[in-house]
C-alpha cells in the first residue's frame, strides 16, 4: 500500500511540476512545446541518473524509488502531449517543425538518459 500511496503523491507533485513549467512557457513566450521538450529531456536525464546512482552508490526503499520513477517522473514528463504537439505540428502543416520536434526529442532524449546513467553509475 506504501508504494501506491507513493506513486500517487509523486505522480500529483510531476503533473504539477508540469503545469507550471507549461504555463510559464505559454505565458512568456505564447508557445508550449519548448516546456515539453525540456520536460521530457530533463526527465530522460533524471530517470537515467536515479537508475546509475542505484547501480553502484545508494540502496533506495521501494517505495521511494517508485515515488521518484513511477511517481514524479512519470507525472513529470510528457509523452503523450509530445505526441499530441506533434500531430498539431502535421495539422498546421509545418512539417520541417515535426521531423526536427520528433527525432531530436528521442535523440537527445536518449543521450539525456546515457548521460544521466554513466554520471549516477561513476
Amino acid at each position: 500500500m506504501l508504494n501506491i500511496l507513493s506513486i500517487f503523491v509523486g505522480g500529483g507533485i510531476g503533473a504539477t511540476l508540469r503545469y507550471l513549467i507549461t504555463k510559464t512557457c505559454i505565458d512568456n513566450f505564447k508557445i508550449g512545446y519548448p516546456a515539453t521538450f525540456t520536460i521530457n529531456i530533463t526527465g530522460c536525464f533524471l530517470i537515467g541518473l536515479i537508475s546509475g546512482l542505484l547501480l553502484n552508490k545508494i540502496q533506495l526503499p521501494q517505495n521511494i524509488l517508485f515515488f521518484l520513477t513511477t511517481g514524479l517522473l512519470g507525472g513529470l514528463t510528457t509523452f503523450s502531449t509530445f505526441s499530441l504537439e506533434g500531430i498539431y505540428f502535421l495539422k498546421e502543416g509545418k512539417y520541417l517543425h515535426f521531423i526536427i520536434y520528433i527525432i531530436s526529442s528521442i535523440i537527445i532524449g536518449l543521450g539525456a538518459t546515457y548521460f544521466g546513467f554513466l554520471l549516477g553509475k561513476n
